[in-house]
C-alpha cells in the first residue's frame, strides 16, 4: 500500500499535469527598478510580477508567520493542522478553522472550485504537484503574485503599486501586515474606503505577533503608530513611447535604463518648449539621450505630450522615419578623412556643379569658392558634401549608415543618389543619436540599448580615432552660423559638439550634440509633416538642445576629448591644405593622419610657357626654341572661373593658346552641365520655355561653338549662357571649344498639353 500510493501519484500527476499557465501584467521599470508602465492582463486583471529578489526578509516573515507558520517545514500539506482544524470543526458543528497551507492556497487560487470535501482532496493533490516542481521560495512568489485584493488587483505587488505607489521590497511591516488581511475580506477591507477598519485588524494582527515574539516591542510599537493612508490610485503610465515600443519584446518585466529624474526633468522642458513653438505652428518634439559611459537610453520623449490627441501625441516621433537633413554630414567627413581624402584644413570648392542633372544648391543660394572641409562643416555647405559623397562612394557610406543600425537607407540603398548627404533618404532620432555617439567613443558603434540584458547589442568601428577626434573639434566651435542667435544663458552651459540638420520643405528640425557624458538629440516639427517658414534645425531644435544640456549637465567640467595617438599637426599651405611647397607663402596647421592623409605638396601653381610679347601660350609641341617666356599661373577649375565671373571676380587667365599649333588636343574636352546627359525633358505645347545651354571649360578656353543636331546653333563666350527651344523626340548637343575639343550628349524632349 505505502509502495501503491507514490506510483498512483505520480501516475496522476502525468494524466493531470499543474500549474495552469500565469499572464502577468507587463511592467516596465526604470534604471532603479521602480514601476514606471503597467499594462492589463488579457483577462483585465492587474496582476504584476514580483520577483525573488523583491520578496524581503521582513515580507517573507510576516506572510509566513500569519499564513503557514511551518510552511517551510511540510511537504505542502500539514497534517497537524488538518487533524486540529477537523477535530475543532466536528465538536463545534461548524468550520470554525481551516487547514490550508500557503501551498493549497496556492493550488486553490490557480484552480478556484467550491469548498467542498472532495474539492479539498483534489486541492491537497494540486498542492503535492506544487511541491514537487518549485521551491518553496518559488511557492511563496507564487502566493504573493496571486493572493487577491479585490476588484481586479491581484499580487501583493499590484496591491503594493496601485494603493501604496512603492515595490513590495520597500514596505514596512505596517503596510506589510495590512495587506496580508485585505485578501481574507477583499470586499469589506477596501483601501481608500475601509481604512480605519483596516488600521484596526492591522493593529489585532501586530499584537499577535507581539505575544508570540516574533517582532521586537520597537517594532510593533513603530509599526502600531504607522498611519495608513492607502488609497486606490491609476497604474503608472509614465515614459508612455519607450514602454510601447519595449513591450513588443515581451516578459512580465521589461527593465529599461531611464533614470526618471532626467526623463521628468526633459519631459517638462520639452512640453513648456513646444507649447511656445505652438505659436509658430510647430506643434511636436522629440528627444532622446543617451549616457555615453554605458550606451545606455536613459531618457525617450517621442512627443511634446502622449495625451494630445489633436496633434498626434501619441505618434512616436523617436522612431518615426523622416528627411534627416545635413546631419549626415559628419560622419562624410569623418569617412573622407580616413581615406585620405580630406582634412581638417584641406580646400574643398563650392561652386555650381552639375552630376548627370543632379545640381545641389546651398541653403542660402549662395556659393561661397574656396573653401576649408571644417569651414564647410561649420557651415553645413551643401555643394562640398555632395562632392565628398561622390569622392567616397555612395555604396560605401550606405553600408557604413547599415552597420549603424539605418533601417530605411539599407532597405532602399539601390535607388538612393547623391541627394542622401542633404537630407535625401530616411532616418530617425533613435539613428541619428546612436550615430552621434560613436564620435564620443573614438569611432567605435555600440547599438544603444533599451533594456537591460539586451544581448543584441555589437559593437563596430566605423571611424578612426583620429577622424572622430577631428570631427569633435570642429563641431564643438561657437562661432557657427548655427548657434542660435536667440539663445541665453549658455554661461553655466557645458562643452559639448553639435550639428543642426534642416529637412527639404522645412519639414524637419534636428540638433544633435554631445560631450564626454552624454549624447542628446532633438527633433522639432510636426507629425502632418506640414511646412513651417521658421523651422530650422539651428533656430528651433538647437535651443531645445542647450536647455537640455543646460539641465542635466549643468556647469560641468568633465575634461574634453583628447588627441589620440594615431593623429598628428602639420604645415599646410593654407591655399589648397596640402603639405607647401617652398613658394607657399600663406601657411596654417592641420590635423593630420600619418601614411593616410595625402602627402602630395601643393599643387595650385603651373608654369606656362609664354611669346615674348605675353599674348599667347605654347605647349611643349610648339613652344619655339628661343623668344619666349615662363610665368606662373594660378590653376582654377572650370567651375571656379564660372563663380569668378558671374561675382565679378577678376583672375589672371592663361593667353590664348597658339594658333599655329598642331596639336590635336585630347583632354579638358567642355563638360555640358546643362541640359543633363540622357534625361528626358517635358514641354509645354501651348507655351514652350526655352532649354538652357551652359558649360565648363579649361582655364585656356575663350569661346565654345554649339551644334544642335550636327546643325551650327550659336558662339559664345566660354561660360555665357545661351537658350534655345528644342525639338520632340532625341536631341544630340555638341559643344566645342576654341581648341577643337568636343562634347556630345543626348536628351529627349516630349511635349505636353498642359
Amino acid at each position: 500500500m505505502l509502495v501503491a500510493a507514490p506510483l498512483v501519484f505520480f501516475l496522476l500527476d502525468l494524466i493531470f499535469p499543474f500549474p495552469p499557465p500565469i499572464a502577468y501584467s507587463t511592467i516596465i521599470t526604470d534604471a532603479k527598478g521602480e514601476v514606471i508602465h503597467a499594462y492589463l492582463t488579457p483577462d483585465e486583471k492587474w496582476r504584476m510580477k514580483t520577483e525573488l529578489e523583491e520578496i524581503s526578509p521582513l515580507l517573507r516573515k510576516t506572510i509566513v508567520e500569519k499564513e503557514d507558520k511551518y510552511f517551510y517545514y511540510h511537504p505542502g500539506i500539514n497534517p497537524l493542522a488538518m487533524v486540529r482544524s477537523l477535530v475543532k470543526n466536528v465538536f463545534r458543528m461548524k468550520r470554525t478553522s481551516g487547514a490550508s497551507t500557503i501551498t493549497m492556497q496556492v493550488a486553490r487560487i490557480l484552480e478556484p472550485k467550491k469548498r467542498s470535501y472532495p474539492n479539498k482532496m483534489v486541492e491537497m493533490f494540486r498542492a503535492l504537484q506544487l511541491e514537487l516542481r518549485y521551491s518553496k521560495d518559488e511557492i511563496l512568489q507564487l502566493y504573493l503574485n496571486l493572493v487577491p485584493y479585490g476588484g481586479n488587483i491581484e499580487g501583493v505587488k499590484s496591491a503594493a503599486v496601485l494603493y501604496l505607489k512603492k515595490s513590495p521590497d520597500h514596505l514596512s511591516l505596517a503596510e506589510i501586515v495590512a495587506l496580508s488581511i485585505i485578501p481574507n475580506r477583499p470586499s469589506s477591507l477596501v483601501p481608500g474606503k475601509n481604512n480605519t477598519l483596516i488600521v484596526a485588524e492591522r493593529n489585532k494582527w501586530l499584537r499577535k505577533f507581539a505575544s508570540d515574539a516574533v517582532f521586537t516591542e520597537k517594532e510593533i510599537s513603530d509599526a502600531l503608530e504607522e498611519p495608513f493612508t492607502a488609497t486606490r490610485t491609476a497604474a503608472p503610465v509614465m515614459a508612455p513611447h519607450l514602454c510601447n515600443r519595449v513591450r513588443a519584446g515581451g516578459g512580465a518585466i521589461i527593465r529599461t535604463h531611464l533614470q526618471m529624474n532626467i526623463q521628468l526633468k526633459v519631459e517638462k522642458l520639452v512640453s513648456d518648449y513646444s507649447q511656445a513653438l505652438a505659436l509658430k505652428n510647430i506643434r511636436n518634439a522629440a528627444v532622446i539621450v543617451i549616457d555615453n559611459s554605458t550606451q545606455q537610453i536613459i531618457t525617450y520623449i517621442g512627443s511634446s505630450n502622449f495625451k494630445n490627441t489633436i496633434d498626434a501625441g501619441q505618434v512616436n516621433g523617436a522612431r518615426a522615419v523622416r528627411q534627416p537633413g545635413s546631419t549626415l554630414k559628419p560622419l562624410l567627413y569623418a569617412l573622407c578623412i580616413d581615406e585620405g581624402l580630406m582634412t581638417p584644413k584641406r580646400i574643398v570648392t563650392d561652386a555650381a556643379i552639375n552630376y548627370n542633372g543632379y545640381a545641389p544648391e546651398n541653403y542660402d543660394k549662395q556659393f561661397n569658392g574656396y573653401v576649408t572641409m571644417e569651414y564647410a562643416l561649420e557651415h553645413s555647405l551643401n555643394i562640398p558634401a555632395v562632392k565628398g559623397l561622390r569622392a567616397f562612394g555612395k555604396d560605401k557610406f550606405v553600408q557604413k549608415l547599415a552597420a549603424c543600425g539605418f533601417r530605411q537607407v539599407k532597405r532602399d540603398q539601390r535607388k538612393l543618389g547623391l541627394s542622401m548627404i542633404l537630407g535625401g533618404c530616411g532616418a530617425s532620432l533613435e539613428e541619428l543619436t546612436g550615430l552621434y555617439a560613436l564620435f564620443a567613443h573614438e569611432g567605435v558603434f555600440t547599438q544603444p540599448s533599451f533594456i537591460r540584458g539586451d544581448s543584441t547589442r555589437k559593437r563596430t568601428r566605423i571611424v578612426s580615432p583620429a577622424a572622430a577626434f577631428m570631427i569633435n573639434d570642429i563641431l564643438s566651435k561657437v562661432n557657427r552660423p548655427d548657434f542660435p542667435l536667440n539663445w541665453q544663458s549658455t554661461e553655466k552651459m557645458p562643452k559639448i559638439a553639435w550639428k543642426t540638420g534642416t529637412s527639404y520643405g522645412r519639414r524637419d528640425a534636428w540638433s544633435i550634440g554631445y560631450n564626454k557624458r552624454y549624447t542628446v538629440g532633438v527633433w522639432a516639427g510636426n507629425f502632418s509633416a506640414e511646412g513651417v517658414p521658421e523651422l530650422s534645425g539651428a533656430n528651433i531644435a538647437t535651443p531645445l538642445l542647450f536647455r537640455i544640456f543646460n539641465t542635466i549637465d549643468y556647469d560641468s567640467d568633465e575634461e574634453w576629448f583628447q588627441q589620440p595617438k594615431d593623429s598628428d599637426m602639420r604645415m599646410v599651405c593654407s591655399e589648397t591644405g596640402l603639405v607647401p611647397e617652398e613658394s607657399c607663402t600663406n601657411i596654417a596647421m592641420d590635423y593630420f593622419i600619418p601614411l593616410v592623409s595625402s602627402s602630395g605638396k601643393c599643387n595650385n601653381m603651373q608654369e606656362v610657357v609664354l611669346s615674348a610679347d605675353g599674348q599667347l601660350s605654347y605647349c611643349k609641341t610648339c613652344m619655339p626654341e628661343s623668344g619666349y617666356r615662363k610665368k606662373m599661373y594660378k590653376i582654377i577649375p572650370p567651375e571656379m572661373q564660372l563663380y569668378y565671373e558671374e561675382k565679378g571676380i577678376a583672375y589672371e587667365q592663361i593667353p590664348f593658346h597658339n594658333p599655329a599649333c598642331e596639336k590635336i588636343f585630347r583632354d579638358g574636352k567642355p563638360v555640358i552641365t546643362f541640359p543633363a546627359a540622357g534625361a528626358e525633358y517635358f514641354i509645354n505645347r501651348k507655351d514652350p520655355e526655352p532649354l538652357q545651354l551652359t558649360c565648363n571649360t579649361g582655364n585656356d578656353v575663350r569661346r565654345v561653338y554649339w551644334y544642335i543636331n550636327d546643325q551650327f546653333f550659336k558662339s559664345s563666350g566660354a561660360r555665357a549662357k545661351q537658350f534655345f527651344v528644342p525639338a520632340e523626340g532625341p536631341v544630340k548637343i555638341s559643344c566645342t571649344d576654341d581648341k577643337g575639343r568636343n562634347r556630345d550628349i543626348w536628351i529627349r524632349v516630349k511635349y505636353i498639353n498642359l
